[in-house]
């Protein structure tokens, strides 16, 4: 079928929408697509894979410590107790003008939800042998998550705007300032009853690398074709996964 052509002031004029224009718009909505299954999958994925640390009991990650504290202290589910927490977070984003986006509103809601969910079929389990299992799994797949998470792009978790935040706002180095919130936030849910252990130790040793090595594997392509930009140090977010 040929297109209807016409001449004018020496330009070619078409009534037929240019191939490129429509190959764009279909590339479009396929990373759309592929970036909000990236977003839930690896929010769903990070939810469970705390769960399995959770379950393992040999320690957790910083905030979860707190999570778990405040749910001992509350006798609430875990999961309901990090999204009570993350809402609370978010709220402090007001006064530090951060702007959430579609991925902190769903780091709330999907996160502790997921993990919940989890805990309720997950077996309790006793023996050293099967703990250790559970603990390297969680960690592999938090930074597995952490990577598909961040990579689809759609604003940061509530408490790594905090922290990012708290840096515009003070001209402190982000490090600092996470290290500075996850010794407070780790004493605290210590105190409460969380659980700290080797497992707290293994989470902060190996989930940069694995979120490093992640981000580069769920790296969602540009319009040009290429390959996202990923950093080739530690990224801050990709060690600030919630």
């Amino acid at each position: 079928m040929r297109k209807a052509t016409a001449t004018t002031g020496g330009f070619l004029l078409s009534a037929e929408p240019s191939l490129d224009s429509s190959i764009d718009t279909s590339m479009k909505g396929r990373r759309l697509g592929r970036r909000l299954f990236q977003l839930y999958a690896g929010l769903a994925l990070y939810g469970a894979s705390s769960a399995l640390l959770v379950q393992a009991g040999l320690g957790l990650e910083p905030w979860n410590v707190l999570h778990q504290g405040l749910a001992e202290l509350t006798g609430l589910n875990m999961g309901v107790v990090l999204t009570i927490v993350g809402a609370i977070v978010l709220l402090l984003w007001v006064p530090l003008r951060q702007h959430p986006g579609l991925g902190t509103v769903s780091n709330v809601l999907v996160i502790g939800f997921a993990m919940d969910a989890t805990l309720a079929v997950l077996p309790e389990v006793h023996s050293l042998a099967v703990r250790v299992p559970l603990l390297l799994a969680g960690v592999v797949l938090n930074g597995m998550a952490t990577g598909l998470y961040i990579t689809a792009d759609f604003g940061p978790g509530p408490r790594d705007g905090l922290m990012t935040g708290l840096h515009r706002r003070t001209g402190r180095s982000v490090r600092l300032i996470r290290t500075a919130v996850e010794v407070a936030v780790v004493a605290t849910g210590f105190a409460l009853g969380g659980t700290v252990g080797v497992g707290t130790v293994l989470y902060a040793l190996c989930i940069g690398p694995l979120a490093q090595f992640f981000l580069r594997v769920f790296a969602v392509p540009r319009a040009s074709g290429r390959s996202a930009v990923v950093a080739t140090g530690q990224p801050e977010r990709a060690i600030l996964p919630r």
